[in-house]
């Protein structure tokens, strides 16, 4: 039965946790992409739940989650990774497998650098790390990421923009991206996004500036993540000109690629293939409880 909780995370922020599964179980924590919130994991969770704990917060900034003004470093990946880790601490869990969607998956692949210990296993859904994001987009063809140069801005003008009509710009997303969501889902994903905006901008304009200096220093210093590492990904590469699994070599010494022709919200279009996948990386012990 699915449970909803207020957890501690870190510097006061509480998130709204959603948990469901036996508490004995092998944990597996999901972490929800733009813009959306918890609630794309829910065929997932009704799968997995079956023999896991299923752990699906609202990151921070989204959601029912709480919105801390930004200061700096409070949307930071590394912030809302140390999140993670205390809410799944919070409930019992010290060493679970990770898996995260788009904004959730930068999450999880700080989270994967800075607590290895807390993680098992490692599934990332359709998204580069920040350096490489970045570096990938040239031309014409970054168009598509429109979004990120937008909200890289500094503060006042894209709250604004987004603010003047934000039903239009997330609506935008959530219906080019290959999405098809039950008109009650996608309702909740508009409502919610409406409802955090300068949060929203917050979290992206972080991979402009703290995540980027971060990761890169990540990459100069040679560190890599120590758990077995599971991406999946559409075909960008083949689009933009890029070979997506070359990329995410130096990233992870255990690396497990592959494309999947799902659309960008591959855990609705497809979640039986993606809870297949993460019942088969999940951690092979049961979580310590407290």
């Amino acid at each position: 039965m699915t449970t909803q909780h207020r957890v501690p995370g870190v510097d006061g922020v509480e998130l709204h946790v959603s948990v469901d599964g036996p508490a004995d179980a092998p944990a597996v924590v999901l972490l929800h992409g733009f813009p959306q919130t918890h609630l794309m994991w829910r065929h997932v969770v009704a799968d997995l739940a079956v023999d896991h704990r299923v752990i699906a917060p609202d990151l921070r900034g989204y959601g029912a989650s709480d919105k801390p003004a930004d200061t700096g470093d409070t949307y930071a990946k590394r912030t809302m990774a140390a999140d993670v880790v205390a809410v799944a601490r919070h409930l019992g869990v010290e060493r679970f497998a990770l898996a995260g969607h788009d904004r959730g998956a930068l999450v999880a692949i700080r989270a994967g650098l800075d607590h290895p210990d807390a993680i098992s296993h490692l599934t990332i859904l359709d998204v580069l790390p920040v350096p490489e994001m970045w570096d990938v987009l040239h031309g014409v063809d970054a168009a598509v990421a429109f979004h990120l140069y937008l909200m890289a801005q500094p503060p006042g003008l894209p709250e604004a923009m987004i603010a003047g009509a934000p039903d239009a710009f997330f609506g935008f997303f959530l219906d080019a991206w290959g999405g098809s969501f039950p008109d009650d889902v996608r309702a909740e994903y508009l409502r919610a996004s409406r409802a955090a905006v300068p949060s929203i901008v917050a979290d992206y304009r972080a991979s402009a500036t703290v995540d980027l200096d971060l990761d890169r220093a990540s990459r100069a210093a040679g560190e890599q993540l120590p758990m077995p590492v599971t991406v999946v990904q559409q075909d960008w590469g083949r689009v933009l000109g890029f070979d997506a699994a070359d990329l995410w070599k130096p990233w992870a010494a255990d690396l497990t690629h592959r494309t999947l022709d799902a659309g960008h919200f591959m855990a609705e279009t497809a979640p039986a293939e993606i809870a297949a996948l993460l019942r088969r990386r999940s951690a092979p012990s049961s979580p310590t409880a407290r």
